[in-house]
């Protein structure tokens, strides 16, 4: 396993404690930026949020600079090698298309404004729905990846349980959970992964159990928690072993989805091939080859859309490219 992975996870920037506990609610990843920009997008008007995200990503572009690296080496690994101007509009077009996601997201929650959303895969979807047993629903941190969680509505299941990474800052954790809570209504319940917590586990297994859905990200490798070995891009990757050995353990599929931004409010939902994990006498060589198949999916993804994989952390520094 990466080391590195494991203790800073990749999700978030590659900053020092010292500078998040020095600028506290003000850091990029403090509750001060979550308040601003929920509450700009709820004033605004449609011009209004184009001027907002350009001069953002503007700032942003110039002042992260580690992230700016981490993006265009990611980047590199999945496009291949590129001049200096080419690697500036590679990290320019990710950071615009975050800033529009991000801003998307709370335009939906917040605003009246409608939101274009079809999906390709309705076959897959019709069938994993067909009968009462629970599902996963598992995705990467590309495009819009949030809706993927609403598509069970339709459907009439129970629950639908939102697992989100933790937030750094404790205050903007509650803020998004309380946005969520109140603006997607009794059916959705939001969790954020605990790996200290023993009963979590056991909390998403009774759910899955009667039948709801689970909904979670499983690109990311968690803090101190168990994850396996895959390939991506051909090389190596750690992922979480906990959507595969939660998905044997209830004997439920694995549906991996991706929403894709397409425009202006505007997305799609990629539903693909569900994945059933083995029930072999080898446990552990079950959830390696169903979460191979779950890395294979998020390549896919990813190489779909390049510029809409949020990934702010160098996943692969030269010397772990074995």
């Amino acid at each position: 396993m990466n080391e590195k992975l494991a203790i800073n996870p990749p999700q978030a920037p590659g900053t020092t404690g010292r500078i998040r506990k020095l600028l506290g609610s003000f850091h990029v990843t403090g509750v001060f930026w979550f308040r601003l920009h929920c509450w700009g997008l709820s004033i605004l008007p449609g011009w209004g949020v184009w001027v907002i995200n350009n001069l953002f990503s503007a700032f942003f572009f110039i002042v992260l600079r580690k992230i700016r690296v981490a993006i265009s080496d990611n980047l590199e690994v999945v496009l291949g090698s590129c001049g200096w101007w080419q690697r500036q509009r590679r990290i320019w077009l990710t950071m615009s298309t975050f800033a529009w996601c991000l801003s998307e997201r709370y335009e939906s929650m917040v605003t009246d404004r409608p939101f274009h959303f079809e999906a390709d895969g309705q076959d897959v979807w019709r069938d994993v729905t067909s009968g009462d047993s629970g599902l996963i629903v598992v995705t990467a941190h590309v495009g819009h990846w949030e809706i993927g969680s609403r598509l069970p509505i339709e459907h009439g299941f129970r629950r639908i349980h939102v697992v989100r990474e933790q937030e750094m800052d404790p205050k903007a954790q509650e803020f998004i959970r309380d946005l969520i809570s109140t603006t997607s209504g009794d059916g959705y319940e939001v969790h954020f992964a605990d790996e200290k917590d023993p009963s979590f586990g056991a909390l998403l297994l009774a759910a899955l159990r009667d039948g709801d859905v689970v909904a979670l990200q499983g690109d990311r490798p968690r803090v101190k928690g168990q994850n396996a070995s895959v390939r991506l891009f051909d090389r190596p990757f750690d992922l979480p072993v906990g959507p595969a050995a939660l998905a044997r353990a209830a004997e439920v599929p694995l549906v991996p989805v991706f929403v894709i931004r397409e425009g202006r409010l505007r997305s799609r939902a990629f539903i693909r091939p569900s994945i059933m994990v083995e029930r072999s006498s080898d446990r552990d060589a079950d959830i390696r080859r169903a979460l191979q198949r779950v890395a294979d999916n998020v390549e896919w993804a990813i190489r779909k859309a390049p510029h809409q994989w949020f990934c702010f952390r160098n996943l692969w520094p030269e010397s772990d490219e074995s």
